[in-house]
């Protein structure tokens, strides 16, 4: 086991290390497996470009978060549109952590137990890192952390509140873990003063199995979007798409959320972090996303963000003024 310090190398993907905190995990999420490794995804079409993140605020940004030890999922997740929205005023940062206590076969998060540890800094820190770079929209998300009684939902809480107080004018959405399905540690998050609940389904529910840990559910997920729009919050959510799921599954996936109250819509497409991880299966055109954008407003939804390199965090500030526009409009 590779031991992490500041004279470490990194370990390679699928490789067990300890953290320089004592935390055990996987590196990228997904151990070594032969399940996968033969399995090679598609090639990238030729319209599928991916920017080289510069920028002013994109450096600085970084450079504050590394300093504060805090963890930012835009870089977690190898998001390619991290620079963009960095520029632009708005980032997602993670709490509780980089290690999570699932394993995903989508994702690139670091898989392990923290054994209950947590950063009684991080709330302050979240709140100083906000207002130093004047940002105006924040997205605020975290590992899962099943080894937490309440699932982290007052950690994140406290988050939350401390930025609130230090930045009034800030706008906080919170794409949230699923707290096992416990309303009650929903709730303990949705009276922070959040201003967006966030929760992705991720897939359809016939790929949930394969795509999601197993700890989470289609219809856990479903459970909790509801909740959080039966309170009066906006409600969001996001897919992948590129599992290999049928038009018409993408369809009925967007008329469950629609009835589960979700008011933002974000669509992607997969891409594979390493070789350890799912396979990309199909390749969806710019046009396709279109059309899923459309359909998805058809049935309701009334923001739906679509493209190739969307991800759920992307400019959600735009979505969010779009819709408060429309409701004041």
């Amino acid at each position: 086991m590779v031991i992490m310090d500041n004279n470490t190398l990194k370990p390679i993907s699928g490789e067990k290390y300890r953290h320089q905190n004592g935390i055990k995990a996987i590196k990228d999420g997904i151990k070594v497996s032969v399940e996968y490794l033969d399995e090679e995804s598609l090639k990238k079409p030729d319209w599928f470009k991916v920017p080289i993140p510069s920028g002013e605020n994109f450096i600085s940004l970084k450079n504050r978060v590394h300093k504060l030890n805090l963890s930012s999922v835009c870089e977690e997740s190898k998001c390619p549109n991290i620079a963009e929205c960095w520029n632009h005023k708005t980032a997602t940062l993670m709490v509780m952590g980089s290690v999570c206590t699932r394993a995903c076969k989508f994702c690139a998060v670091d898989t392990g137990n923290p054994n209950g540890w947590l950063d009684e800094d991080e709330p302050k820190n979240i709140a100083d890192t906000i207002a130093f770079m004047s940002l105006v929209y924040v997205v605020l998300t975290s590992v899962d952390r099943d080894d937490l009684s309440d699932g982290g939902s007052s950690h994140i809480a406290r988050c939350v509140y401390a930025s609130k107080t230090l930045s009034p004018d800030l706008t906080i959405e919170v794409l949230s873990p699923d707290f096992k399905g416990n309303l009650a540690h929903l709730d303990i998050l949705l009276r922070s003063g959040l201003d967006v609940f966030s929760q992705n389904i991720e897939t359809v529910e016939r790929l949930t199995h394969n795509v999601r840990d197993p700890r989470a559910g289609y219809d856990q997920t479903l459970r909790m979007l509801s909740h959080s729009s039966e309170k009066g919050f906006v409600t969001k959510s996001g897919m992948m798409l590129g599992h290999g799921e049928k038009k018409h599954e993408v369809i009925q996936t967007m008329k469950d959320l629609y009835n589960s109250g979700v008011k933002i819509l974000t669509l992607g497409q997969y891409l594979r972090p390493t070789k350890n991880h799912l396979p990309v299966k199909n390749y969806i055109h710019p046009d396709e996303f279109k059309e899923y954008s459309d359909i998805g407003k058809e049935i309701g939804i009334e923001e739906v963000v679509a493209g190739p390199l969307i991800r759920s965090s992307y400019r959600a500030d735009r979505a969010f003024i779009n819709l408060k526009e429309k409701k004041h409009g």
